[in-house]
């Protein structure tokens, strides 16, 4: 009895064996080949194209670089000299020209010395410059010409170049979204023809916008120039800036 008992426990352990490397098989195998199916199922059944919306918006604001430069003997004098000018024009932008104070910044404030040089002495400081600029926000976009020679007459001789923008660019995102999406209709489409294939649903959308910003405000493309108008003035044009979006879309193919 006990070598017929021996015989099972053998014949047992030999057959739970066989299971596990039977089923070992099947497990890899099972892994293995659903991973193949996908894949070649992803190829021949998906469609990903990348649908570009753009928009071109009139500006409604205005950011002006406005500073000024003042040189003197001593670093005390340059800024005693650029904080006078710079108190005029404040108080200029907010009494003439209705700008409120949070329209008014500081973007730049340094005092730095003059540096000469000569065989004969060498290296000498000779004088210091004395900057500070202010960044205002101005919205009545018709008279910016006017407001940069109003300044110019103030004593501002640091004039940067004027930036253009959409202040509030969210009312416009889903816009640029929805042209963006039938661009991508139109693509896919296309592909589709071409293949002689039908197109499904829609399966994924993301957003990526060249470096997975959300919807682009382009920096102004405005027509930015300082011209000489019929009556002496800066004439100044705003053009029109552009919000932007992209979306890469992925379709089923039937």
């Amino acid at each position: 009895m006990a070598s017929v008992r021996t015989w099972v426990k053998s014949v047992g352990a030999v057959l739970l064996a066989g299971s596990l490397m039977i089923g070992g098989m099947g497990l890899s195998g099972g892994l293995k080949g659903p991973e193949r199916a996908y894949a070649d199922e992803v190829q021949k059944n998906i469609v990903n194209v990348v649908g570009k919306g753009e928009l071109s918006i009139k500006p409604d604001i205005a950011y002006l670089s406005i500073g000024v430069t003042t040189t003197a003997d001593t670093a005390q004098e340059a800024q005693k000299g650029t904080a006078a000018k710079i108190s005029k024009l404040t108080a200029l932008f907010k009494t003439t020209w209705g700008i409120a104070d949070k329209d008014i910044q500081s973007s730049q404030f340094y005092v730095q010395p003059n540096y000469t040089y000569s065989e004969k002495d060498g290296q000498k400081v000779k004088g210091y410059n004395a900057q500070h600029t202010l960044e205002v926000s101005y919205r009545d976009l018709t008279k910016v010409g006017q407001l940069l020679d109003a300044a110019s007459a103030a004593g501002a001789n640091n004039i940067g170049n004027v930036r253009f923008a959409i202040e509030d660019p969210s009312a416009f995102e889903a816009q640029a979204i929805e042209k963006a999406m039938q661009n991508a209709d139109v693509k896919a489409a296309a592909i589709a023809k071409a293949a002689k294939r039908g197109l499904g649903m829609v399966v994924t959308v993301v957003q990526s916008d060249d470096g997975n910003n959300p919807v682009v405000f382009a920096q102004a493309e405005a027509m930015q120039k300082s011209a000489m108008d019929g009556n002496g003035g800066s004439s100044v044009e705003p053009g029109q800036v552009k919000i932007t979006t992209q979306l890469n879309v992925t379709y089923e193919l039937k």
